[in-house]
Order: structure tokens, then sequence, then C-alpha cells
């Protein structure tokens, strides 16, 4: 199969609320990037956060195995930090092979539960 997807992507809006209408995980308000693996080769992602008014978190390491697919929560993301809640960031992912990335958030604050999903930037 050929390479599907780059090396290196971005996602300028980043936002993890801080609150939640239900502990239920299902329900945590949570911002997340689903990646796909087509390849044959597992990726090993780098991934940089961004901020504002202070210097970058990271880098995280994660894998996506070969012809698998992820869906990491940044919530989950604890290595080297936790991504802090209420705060705006932006975030970098950098893949040993092509891989997809698509941006999704949910936004339980409100009962009326929010969800934004849109494809990252492809840097090349």
């Amino acid at each position: 199969m050929p390479a599907v997807g780059n090396k290196s992507w971005a996602i300028a809006e980043g936002y993890i609320p801080g609150a939640s209408v239900s502990a239920d995980p299902a329900l945590v308000s949570h911002e997340a990037a689903c990646i796909l693996n087509a390849g044959d080769r597992d990726a090993q992602l780098s991934i940089t956060i961004y901020f504002e008014n202070r210097e970058p978190a990271g880098p995280y390491r994660v894998t996506v195995g070969a012809r698998r697919t992820l869906h990491l929560r940044f919530n989950d993301l604890v290595d080297p930090e936790t991504i802090p809640r209420d705060t705006p960031y932006a975030s970098l992912i950098l893949s040993s092979e092509p891989v997809v990335v698509q941006h999704t958030r949910l936004d339980s604050r409100n009962p009326n539960v929010a969800l934004l999903s849109t494809i990252a930037f492809s840097c090349g």
C-alpha cells in the first residue's frame, strides 16, 4: 500500500475544558488527536505543546502500530507533565512514518454537549 498521510502535523487550536457534566469517561471534556497509521511500520510520534505565555511542554512520546489507529486524549498525556486545563495551547506532532491526524474536542461543561472535529494541518 502506498504511504498515506504526512510526517508532520499541527493543531493550532487546543483547549481542555476544566469542567464536565459527568465523571463518566465518555462524557469527560477532552481534547484528542485521532491518528491513522496505514503503513507497514510502527510510527514513533513526538508531540510538543506550545502555550501563549510559557515555554513549550514535551516532547511526549507515542507509538502508533503499523496498520492501526490511536485515539489519543491529550488529557492522558502526563510525561513529562500534565497539560493544564482551561489553558489555550497548540500542538506539533512529528512522526517517523506518514500518518493522518484528526483533531477532536468534547466540551461537556454544559449539559448540551459540544463536539468539534477537524483534520489537523499537514505540514509536509
